[in-house]
Parts: structure tokens; sequence; C-alpha cells
């Protein structure tokens, strides 16, 4: 699976999103490709250094991956880059900051200190930042809120994406098996439900994003309560984040949902009905055979043994727990998609709190102390970042990649069947011949 070398290093990545961090992985991943030669034979007794360097391709795809993540995010070691210029402007006078603790920035033009409404202040460009997150937000007392939301949003859209590709790997699958039967019994059903519910919320939230400014995003819908009515078919006009955000709404949520039902039965019914008739077609061909050979050597025979019934039990349990296991783990596995937004979560404000509690404590002296001071919190600063944000989350986002690849993505088309898997090895081949040749 090819495609594992850029999917897996972007799922850390979003786990991992910090541009500082990322490339602190990449300088260490590329010191080891370009020494390859001579740390090849050096500490290969130590395990932790030969997974380490065994890797050293993956690290260093996972730091490049990570640097991009940080820019989109943009997040350096918990600080913002202001490299296009905020789309944002504060017009307070110095009368009105130093009343308030804190002030509120208006993404519609807003009457502040004037006396006349020519006189409203924009406060915002409406052009949003060119690459990543504004980096006003460093400075909002809400920026938990934004982030939470965005990165929630990207975890879902992720992860359904994912998760359908899958679902179109065992399409391929299917052909290279010549096991057409399988694209009606169980692609179609299961493309079609993951469509009908999920696509469909990809698109609620790409029209969420398009449709709703600033300026009127306090009439944006919560797509959650949306998602709800549609499952209980409720489409209630209050409170107003539940209302209908498009025309003929209620109609195509409807349908989509009929749609998606239907698919449950049909994933479930339509492979052992089909294995059904395909095998009593068999054994009405083996019938027809045996009696045509029997007739033309001219021998009765009694009919003492009768066709076996067929043994249907296991493929309708077999097939029963398919279809359980993968409506219900569409449900489950997006939600464990979520754990993208959580570690970057947990990552971000790991690396914020290590700012504020040790490194803000020389920058915020002055003079020559500030510069001693920033001199002696360096060390631990760096080493805590090294130790806890790199290696311990580092390895925590690896783990959580690795499993979303296994649980969440491979078992939408890989059965794991046939021969174990034997990495090629010219040393057991050579043990394998014997020694007289």
């Amino acid at each position: 699976m090819p495609f594992v070398l850029i999917t897996f290093p972007f799922l850390f990545a979003v786990m991992f999103g910090d541009a500082g961090h990322g490339l602190i992985v990449s300088i260490f991943a590329i010191w080891m490709v370009l020494k390859e030669k001579t740390l090849k034979t050096k500490w290969r007794t130590q395990e932790v250094w030969t997974i380490f360097f065994g890797g050293r391709y993956i690290i260093l795809l996972m730091g490049l991956f990570s640097i991009y993540t940080g820019l989109i995010y943009n997040d350096v070691f918990s600080k913002s880059f202001n490299i296009f210029g905020s789309s944002w402007r504060v017009k307070f006078d110095d009368k009105t900051l130093i009343k308030s603790e804190s002030v509120t920035l208006e993404p519609n033009p807003t009457l502040y200190n004037s006396t006349t409404p020519d006189q409203f202040q924009q406060m915002y460009s409406s052009n949003p930042y060119l690459l990543g997150i504004d980096p006003i937000w460093q400075l909002a007392d809400n920026k938990i809120t934004f982030t939470n939301s965005a990165k929630m949003k990207f975890a879902i859209i992720i992860g359904i994406i994912q998760m359908g590709f899958g679902v179109f790997l065992s399409l391929w699958n299917h052909f290279h098996f010549k096991h057409y039967h399988g694209i009606f019994v169980e692609f179609l059903p299961q493309i079609i439900f993951l469509s009908s519910i999920f696509f469909y919320l990809i698109i609620l939230i790409f029209y969420k994003w398009t449709n709703y400014q600033g300026k009127d995003g306090g009439d944006a819908p919560s797509l959650l309560i949306h998602l709800i009515n549609m499952m209980l078919l409720s489409y209630p006009d209050n409170p107003p984040s539940s209302r209908l955000i498009y025309k003929g709404q209620k109609t195509v949520q409807t349908a989509l949902l009929a749609v998606a039902v239907i698919c449950i039965p049909w994933m479930l019914l339509a492979k052992p009905i089909y294995t059904i008739i395909k095998r009593r077609k068999r054994n009405n061909q083996k019938h027809l055979t045996v009696t045509n050979r029997l007739a033309s050597n001219d021998i009765e025979m009694n009919d003492h043994h009768p066709n076996q019934e067929i043994d249907m039990s296991e493929v309708w349990v077999e097939q029963g727990i398919h279809t359980i296991e993968y409506f219900l783990g569409c449900i489950s596995h997006t939600a464990s998609y979520l754990r993208l937004w959580a570690l970057s979560l947990a990552h971000a404000q790991l690396s914020e709190v290590l700012w504020h509690m040790v490194f803000h404590i020389g920058l915020s002296m002055n003079g020559y102390i500030g510069g001693i001071a920033s001199f002696m919190v360096f060390m631990p600063w760096s080493s805590l970042t090294i130790f806890i944000l790199l290696l311990m989350e580092g390895l925590s986002a690896f783990l959580h990649a690795l499993r979303l690849h296994w649980v969440e993505f491979q078992s939408k088309f890989y059965k794991g069947e046939g021969y174990p898997f034997v990495p090629f090895s010219f040393k057991i081949i050579l043990e394998e011949i014997p020694p007289d040749t």
C-alpha cells in the first residue's frame, strides 16, 4: 500500500502540528539519512536506536508534514508568524483600551467613540489570512474555542474521506479476485450508506464555511443539531440554530436517511441470498450431469442419496456480524478520528504551557537580568520540549496514527486471509537449500 507513505505521516502531522517541532524532527531525520553509512555500524546493539535508525525515512516525512500542518495552524513553538499581515485592525483609542481589560473585535462596521454613522470603524478587511490561521487569534481570549471548532471539523473531514477511500479499495479487491458479485452485495450498500450520512455531513461543513461570514456568524447553524434532527426526522423552528439552512433540506435529508436505512437490509440479505441461489444452481447442475451419465450407461439407481441440504447458518451469522460491524463502525470510527483534534489540542496546549511557565520567565525581565534569565531557562525549556513534546507526544501521535490506519482505515478492505507475510531475505533462502547441493 504505497499511499500509506503519505497518509501515515500526514495523520501524524495533524496531531503533531507545530512547525518548530517538525523542523527539529526533520533535522534529526536528515542527519540520520546523510550519515546513513557511518551510523549503520554504530550502536547496533542499542534496540531503541535501531528502531529510530530503521525508520529514518518515515521520520523525515513525519517532520516535513508536521512543518506543513504547523504552518496551516500557524503554530511555531506555541507562537504565530504574522507573515502576510493580519486581516484585523484594532482601532480603539487609548482611553478605551485603558478602561477595559478586554475589547471585542467586530467583523461588522461598528460605531466606537464616534458620534456620526459615517465614522463607523471597519475592523475586519473581509479578506482571510493568506495561509493558515490568522495570527490575531494568538491574542484572543476565545482562541481555544475557535481552534477547537476548526480542528474538530478538519478531523471529521479527514476521517470520512479516508474511510471512503478504504471502501473504494475494497472495490479493487473485488475486481482483483473476480468477485464481481461483491460489488453489488457489499461495495454499493457500503459506499451509499457512507455517502448518504457522512459525506453529506462534509458537504454541510463546507456549506457552512462558505455561506456564513463573520458579519452573520450569529445566524450560523449547529451542524450537530441538524444531524440529530435528520436522524429523528424533526425540524423545529426554535432555537434558530436548528432552522433549515437551504431550500428543500427536509426533503433531501429524508430521502438520504431512507436510502441509508435501505442499505442495511441490502447488505445483510444480498450476499446470503446470492450464495443460496448460486449453490442451488451448482447442485442442480451436478445432479443433471450424474443423471445424464447414468442414463447413457443404462444403469438403474435408486434415489437413496438425496441432495445435501445447504447449511446456511454460518453464512447468515458471518454476514450479520459483518453488517453490524460495518454500519456501527462507520459511526464509531468517525468518532475515533476525533483523536486527531484531541491530540492536536493537547500538543498545542502543552507547548503553550511550557512557553509561558518556563521560557517566558526570562523574556519578561528587562536588561542584563533578562538576558541572563533567558539563557538560564533556555536549557530546561529546550530539554522539556524535546523529551515531552517531541519524544512522548511524538510517540503518542505515532501510535494513534498507526491505530487509525490499522483499525479505522484497513477494516474497510483488509481481510487478513491467505499466507502469513514473510519478508524477503537471502539468509532464509540460503538456509532452506540442502547442504549437499
